[in-house]
């Protein structure tokens, strides 16, 4: 099982991360802006399949060409650093 990280480690994996921003050090979120619905949709997929094979799935909400992803270790409370490496993942289907 994963250890729910502290705000101050959050902190700084955040500065290397770029682009996601903690959520009362309970998740990490990020919004993703997209040309239209088809390509959102198109990054959920490819989202979804690397989340699968992690066996860490993240929470996504599609409205048109925006998506916003919210990631939390539920088991651990809190974010861990299986949401860092799937927050890097995610990162690259952009």
């Amino acid at each position: 099982m994963s250890v729910k990280m502290t705000e101050a480690e959050i902190a700084a994996a955040l500065a290397r991360l770029g682009n996601w921003s903690s959520r009362e050090g309970q998740f990490l979120e990020r919004s993703f802006a997209f040309e239209d619905a088809v390509t959102a949709i198109g990054f959920v997929v490819r989202v979804a399949m690397r989340a699968e094979v992690m066996g860490h799935h993240p929470e996504m909400h599609i409205l048109y060409g925006k998506v916003d992803i919210l990631l939390s270790t539920h088991d651990a409370g809190g974010v861990t650093d299986l949401d860092l490496a799937l927050a890097r993942q995610i990162d690259a289907c952009v």
